[in-house]
């Protein structure tokens, strides 16, 4: 599930010593290289808004998730925690009573705050959640075409498409609702591009029978599948490979088109674009005192090894776009190589809100990145990233899945499988198509990562798995090859 945060902050109101004004922008499995500007995008691709944005700021183009699932990955982001800490773990179950969210300590530091979109942690809930003053939302993944939202309690039915509709509540909420005499958060949290990929009908077909590049794990050879964990294989028959590709029962043949899928999904990434270019235009006349931080709540696999999909702790799926934008503030063209975490979002929107990360309650395990919006380094950047991925009874193809990602090297510990663990050489095999975890003179390598990983996770307190009782419908079938 994609998906893009923007936040905008005032920074000569930072001068001033006033607080800044925040939006945050969310979209749902929105790819880390599917932007224009992208050296890895498709040429044909058009997204004019997010090239503006790196062209005229900041590319942070090594961030990640620390889970990649859609309501595990938002709760990172609004607490600053990892998955086992704030316990949402898959997409079926609500919040845990008491959690608390950056947006609550923005309210007791004086800010008023406005949530827009998808909410999507319980399926069932569209109510107002707590940390919010305005709130604009709808049960679960809701629709793509006339969807009903819950307004401040009310639930009202809107004709159209769904981002165009959740773009014009955020242009009328800043137009007629925000207080004038206070600082505001506002965050805007797409349902595009989540799959079933589904533009807006004046873009579909924008894209049809564009060459499509396709990479080179996709093709179900030897080669692609000597080395790797033997569960990497069987789920391509599943409802996450492109052998299958349906959500619904997996009796539908021949397989839907993977050209299309592609294609839809660029077109849905085109009109995304389109309506972060209007709300930008809204909020031109300020400008020159805004930070905007672009970003996505999770990859998404394209092909690569068989897949389509995320949750697994390959790169398309851990990877998401990230651009800073800050006018006068950062140099434009700018590109930073550190990596950086869903995790660190909530600190750097406290740090730049003038509350120290620090000092709040519960503690947050991510760091603030806030001095990349002054032109300096990061303080202590990150040599490493962990990435936990619990399995879930809903989609039982992906083991549990446990990572730590270096600059060069990932190791990735499969829990609960009779399988082979991973092992990638990201330097020479940036597709991670050949798993080096049987090949004797990686041991030291392999052992000294794994205790790092397994260390660290139990310093933690990450290694204790929640285990849920199944909820929501099963997709077990597996395809016959």
């Amino acid at each position: 599930m994609i998906r893009i945060i923007l936040i905008l902050f005032s920074f000569s109101s930072i001068l001033l010593g006033a607080k800044p004004n925040l939006v945050l922008i969310l979209s749902d499995d929105h790819r880390h290289d599917l932007m224009g500007f992208h050296p890895d995008s498709p040429k044909w691709l058009e997204t004019p808004t997010m090239d503006k944005l790196a062209s005229e700021g900041a590319h942070l183009k090594n961030a990640f998730v620390s889970t990649s699932l859609c309501s595990p990955s938002r709760a990172s982001i609004l607490t600053g925690q990892y998955m086992h800490r704030h316990r949402v773990v898959d997409n079926q179950r609500e919040v845990p009573e008491g959690t608390v969210f950056f947006p609550k300590h923005l309210q007791k530091s004086g800010y008023h705050t406005a949530f827009i979109g998808k909410w999507h942690m319980g399926h069932e809930n569209d109510t107002p959640r707590p940390g919010f003053d305005h709130w604009v939302s709808f049960r679960g993944q809701g629709e793509y075409f006339n969807p009903v939202l819950n307004i401040n309690g009310k639930r009202k039915k809107f004709e159209g498409y769904m981002t165009d509709i959740l773009t014009e509540q955020a242009i009328d909420w800043y137009n007629n609702f925000r207080p004038k005499d206070k600082p505001f958060l506002l965050y805007v949290s797409y349902k595009a591009v989540h799959y079933p990929f589904t533009p807006a009908p004046r873009h579909h077909g924008k894209y049809h029978g564009k060459p499509i590049p396709y990479p080179e794990t996709m093709a179900n050879t030897e080669e692609n599948y000597s080395s790797q964990s033997l569960w990497i294989k069987e789920r391509r028959y599943g409802i996450h490979g492109i052998d299958h590709m349906e959500t619904g029962k997996f009796d539908k043949d021949p397989v839907p088109s993977f050209d299309d899928l592609y294609w839809r999904f660029c077109e849905t990434v085109h009109g995304l674009d389109e309506n972060i270019g209007r709300l930008i235009a809204t909020l031109s006349p300020n400008s020159k005192d805004t930070m905007l931080l672009y970003m996505g709540d999770n990859g998404f696999a394209l092909g690569e090894h068989g897949f389509y999909d995320k949750r697994d702790a390959f790169e398309e799926s851990i990877r998401i776009p990230m651009i800073a934008y800050a006018p006068g503030r950062i140099k434009s063209g700018t590109v930073i190589s550190d990596m950086i975490q869903n995790i660190d979002v909530a600190p750097t929107f406290l740090e730049l809100a003038g509350i120290k990360p620090s000092e709040v309650s519960p503690k947050m395990d991510g760091s603030s990145f806030s001095s990349i919006f002054s032109n300096k380094k990061i303080h202590n950047p990150r040599k490493h990233i962990l990435y936990e991925y619990h399995w879930e009874w809903n989609f039982p193809a992906t083991p549990t899945c446990l990572a730590i990602r270096t600059n060069k090297y990932k190791y990735i510990y499969y829990h609960g499988v009779w399988d082979r663990n991973g092992l990638y050489d990201l330097e020479h095999d940036s597709n991670e198509r050949h798993n080096l975890i049987q090949l004797s003179q990686y041991n030291e390598i392999i052992s000294q990562l794994r205790s790092q990983l397994f260390s660290e996770l139990e310093s933690l307190e990450g290694l204790n798995m929640p285990i849920r009782p199944p909820k929501g419908e099963q997709f077990y079938d597996r395809k016959l090859r």
